[in-house]
C-alpha cells in the first residue's frame, strides 16, 4: 500500500519514486490512511512540492483515494492472480533489516500495544527494524482528520476480526 501511495506521486510530479518518501497507517484496503503530511519527495514536504508544481489540494485528495482504492488497479494491470510483487519487495526489506540490523523505519503491521490509543490490535503504522525484529512502534502526531481516518479503518479492521471469529470460534 505504501509502494503504491509512493508511486502514485511520483507519477504525479514527474519524479522517480526513489525520491518519494511516503506511508499508509491503518488496515489494508479501502480504509488505509494515506499520510500526506509525512510524505516527501527528496526531502520537500509533498505540500511544498504541489505548490511549486501547481498541483492542487483537490488532485492530492484523488492520489490519496487512488491510493485506497488503487488495489484492484494492480489486480487488473496482473490479469491473473492477485497483488504480490509490492508485498514480497516489502518483506524482503523487512528480512534484510531484520538479519543486518539496518534499524529501518518501515511502515509494517504490528501489535501497537498502547500507541496511538490502540490496545490488542495489529495495524499499520512507522516502525524500526533490525535484530531484534519490530524495536520501536513510532507514535507519529495526526491532524485532527488523520485521526478520524485511522479510527474509521481500525474499526474496519476491528470488524474484520469478529467476522473470523465468527466464523472459527478457535480465533477468538
Amino acid at each position: 500500500d505504501s509502494a503504491r501511495f509512493a508511486t502514485f506521486l511520483a507519477w504525479e510530479f514527474g519524479v522517480s519514486v526513489k525520491d518519494v518518501n511516503a506511508f499508509v497507517l491503518g488496515g489494508h484496503g479501502d480504509t488505509m490512511v494515506p499520510v500526506l503530511s509525512y510524505s516527501t519527495i527528496n526531502g520537500i514536504p509533498v505540500a511544498d512540492m504541489a505548490k511549486i508544481k501547481g498541483i492542487s489540494e483537490d488532485r492530492l485528495g484523488e492520489i490519496v483515494q487512488r491510493t485506497r482504492s488503487g488495489g484492484g488497479e494492480i489486480v487488473a494491470l496482473l490479469k491473473t492472480g492477485s497483488a504480490f510483487y509490492a508485498p514480497a519487495t516489502s518483506a524482503i526489506s523487512m528480512a534484510e533489516a531484520y538479519l543486518y540490523d539496518q534499524k529501518r523505519i518501515l511502515p509494517c503491521a504490528v501489535q501497537v500495544d498502547g500507541k496511538y490509543g490502540l490496545d490488542g490490535l495489529y495495524v499499520g503504522v512507522p516502525v524500526v527494524i533490525g535484530a531484534g525484529g519490530a524495536e520501536d512502534v513510532l507514535e507519529i502526531s495526526l491532524s485532527d482528520e488523520e485521526k478520524a481516518n485511522l479510527q474509521v479503518s481500525v474499526d474496519a479492521v476491528k470488524e474484520l476480526l469478529e467476522a473470523c471469529k465468527a466464523l472459527d470460534g478457535s480465533l477468538a
